[in-house]
């Protein structure tokens, strides 16, 4: 009997997962549509589909255990191969370039860059519109559960304030790896190295 209690409560377990999954890919693909006009809702729908699948993949394949840190120390310490922030906007991102998307665009995002506090992310904005009024994807953050929002709107990286929140996002471009994210003709390479604090 209690076999079957600890298998029906995983079942739940997962099934909780998948749902809140299908939700945000549904979310996601909407908040991508509403980012102008002339977005193509299919690609959107894409996009999102394929960064939340990606980081779930990323999750086992990394071996995440605890938490993002601990598996960064893992990392650290050479009993990971991957798994701290940048490999996720690497893996993620080489994933989304092979959808090679027209009214999208790639960019990569940093944040705190060379410091112990660094993240790296992807950042997808409409045609001709402001890295800073994107949409950020880090899958690093929860673990391969992927976590999104207007990259204004992320609170956890911005400018640190003594009382509440300061509004000032930390989040820049890195250009080398945005041309990189961008370049489609070569989407099995990869610039060699990104910052490895994360």
């Amino acid at each position: 009997m209690r076999s079957l209690s600890l298998i029906f409560g995983f079942l739940l377990i997962v099934n909780l997962a998948h749902a809140s999954d299908e939700r945000s890919i549904k979310d996601l693909a909407k908040a991508l549509t509403g980012l102008a006009s002339d977005v193509d809702p299919a690609e959107a729908q894409a996009l999102s589909y394929t960064a939340h699948t990606t980081a779930r993949r990323l999750k086992k394949e990394y071996r995440v255990v605890l938490n993002p840190e601990f598996t960064v120390f893992l990392y650290n310490v050479g009993l990971r191969k991957r798994g701290w922030c940048g490999h996720w906007a690497q893996d993620i991102g080489a994933e989304l370039k092979k959808l090679e998307p027209k009214t999208l665009v790639l960019h990569w995002g940093e944040a705190y860059p060379n410091t112990t506090s660094e993240n790296n992310a992807l950042v997808i904005t409409a045609r001709n519109q402001r890295f800073e009024d994107g949409i950020l994807l880090d899958g690093w953050r929860r673990a391969g559960r992927l976590f999104w929002c207007p990259v204004k709107k992320d609170d956890e990286y911005e400018v640190e304030q003594h009382f509440g929140h300061s509004g000032i996002t930390m989040w820049r471009e890195n250009m080398k790896w945005s041309a990189w994210l961008q370049y489609y003709e070569t989407a099995e390479q990869k610039p060699k190295t990104a910052s490895a604090s994360r």
